[in-house]
């Protein structure tokens, strides 16, 4: 096992109740929590839940009244009686997929950016962010804080091979009973690391230390993503869930850098000189 893995893996086996609260699952549950918890997030909400649950409703009623029966009839003939649900699990994917493409990943973003930041900041990681962003020291909360941005800032990039991956998973719920969990895990595997898009920008890594940080990671990056992903698929409520998930994901940052506080500041202790008289 590497040194850091090991150095990421002692605070848990010291303090076995890290292994339940900083499971990577329940970051996105915490996400929801935060936000609730925090008026301060409202406003960001605010301004995009009205398109956002139009734009949802339109979809998923246009999808389910087209689509939904004529799918169970041909799902029928592979999975019969479990056909209605896996069906409906494949409607909300396709819709969760076409709100994405025209409404989330071009005016969300900016949101999610905004969402992310704040969280670090009210959790004390202001240095993470100095570089990236002006802030007020004028504003009363974190929110109010966030200035313009100094360079690109982006939460999780978008691309059309992302889309259409996500596309091609969507047959896999042809498959009985275990076709629906498979394609939840396989497109959480994808999307899980792209919830830290931003924290890699901010910490300023190059691709090889990204793809190294990712893969001892790799099954904790999963069950975020796939968690996330189930979250997505709740009918209307998905843009709330997009936000809280950036929430956790900020949580999820904080814990992991206050860790590599802990794990600087034992590397910087060195043992007291006591001299050894022959």
């Amino acid at each position: 096992m590497a040194p850091s893995q090991q150095q990421e893996i002692r605070p848990l086996l010291t303090h076995p109740l890290r292994l339940i609260t900083g499971a990577s699952f329940l970051y996105p549950f915490k996400g929801i929590y935060f936000f609730l918890a925090h008026p301060f997030l409202y406003p960001l909400l605010r301004a995009r839940l009205l398109p956002s649950l139009l734009l949802s409703i339109f979809v998923l009623v246009n999808l389910f009244l087209w689509t939904y029966l004529p799918q169970v009839a041909f799902l029928a003939i592979f999975h019969g009686p479990l056909a209605w649900v896996n069906a409906a699990f494949l409607v909300l994917g396709e819709g969760a997929a076409i709100v994405a493409l025209l409404f989330e990943a071009f005016l969300v973003d900016e949101t999610l950016v905004d969402v992310f930041d704040a969280v670090l900041l009210d959790k004390g990681f202001e240095e993470l962010i100095t570089d990236a962003r002006v802030l007020d020291d004028a504003g009363c909360n974190p929110v109010q804080r966030l200035g313009k941005p100094k360079k690109s800032a982006v939460y999780s990039p978008f691309s059309f091979r992302q889309i259409a991956e996500f596309i091609m998973f969507l047959p896999l719920n042809l498959i009985p009973v275990v076709g629906t969990p498979l394609f939840l895990i396989l497109t959480g595997y994808r999307a899980g690391p792209l919830h830290h898009w931003r924290y890699f920008k901010l910490r300023g890594f190059s691709k090889k230390e990204k793809r190294a940080f990712i893969r001892r990671r790799r099954l904790r990056y999963t069950w975020f993503g796939t968690v996330a992903l189930l979250l997505q698929l709740v009918p209307v409520l998905s843009m709330f869930f997009l936000l809280t998930t950036a929430a956790g994901s900020a949580l999820w940052v904080a814990d992991l850098e206050e860790q590599r506080r802990r794990q600087e500041s034992e590397q910087l202790v060195t043992p007291e000189y006591t001299d050894d008289p022959v």
